[in-house]
């Protein structure tokens, strides 16, 4: 399967298992496309700017997998590992994988904190928790060549200020801050936030 064909079949086993699971609500069913998987694939923004080279990523809280999903389908030579505490919608989310053939995706049901000795060169985390909490979690699983890039609305800049202790502590800044929209109707205001080490 090419490309456009496989991200077809994703919508299709996506929606199929929310019609159990919630995975997203379902007025946004019909945003499925523009809101979730073109949101997840802004990361090529990320990519433009500083490379594509990388093998290992992980998305911290990745619920209905999001970015985690899209990226890996995108993306195949990229690793990609989706952790949530929520087992269902890691089964969920790997059940789609194998429907797909992704030989390049993981899920983990597990709470973040509990990955000990893991290194990625790439972790994302959307809609999932405040800046701050989510560098917490990231920081201790980068190298100072790992990059961690978090997806973020309107209340960036305040969130990256209430950031700056925990960066600060541990070394690391917000280095880059990538603005988009989301094709919708509404203004819908994105940033991809880039946090690396000093």
């Amino acid at each position: 399967m090419n490309k456009i064909e496989l991200f077809n079949e994703y919508k299709k086993f996506f929606l199929e298992k929310n019609k159990v699971l919630n995975l997203i609500s379902k007025n946004d069913e019909l945003y499925l496309e523009e809101k979730h998987i073109f949101d997840s694939l802004s990361i090529h923004l990320f990519f433009e700017k500083y490379g594509s080279n990388f093998k290992t990523l992980l998305d911290i809280g990745t619920g209905g997998g999001f970015p985690a999903l899209p990226i890996a389908i995108e993306y195949p030579q990229i690793e990609v590992t989706g952790i949530d505490s929520t087992t269902k919608k890691i089964n969920a989310i790997t059940d789609i994988a194998n429907n797909l053939g992704l030989k390049n995706f993981k899920g983990i049901a597990d709470r973040v904190e509990n990955l000990k000795n893991l290194k990625f060169d790439l972790i994302t985390s959307r809609a999932v928790a405040k800046l701050e909490q989510v560098a917490k979690y990231a920081l201790p699983l980068m190298t100072k060549d790992s990059f961690l890039i978090v997806y973020k609305s309107k209340t960036v800049q305040e969130e990256i200020k209430d950031s700056e202790k925990i960066l600060k502590k541990n070394k690391a800044k917000v280095i880059d801050v990538i603005e988009y929209k989301l094709p919708l109707d509404e203004i819908y205001e994105r940033n991809l936030v880039v946090i690396k080490y000093e």
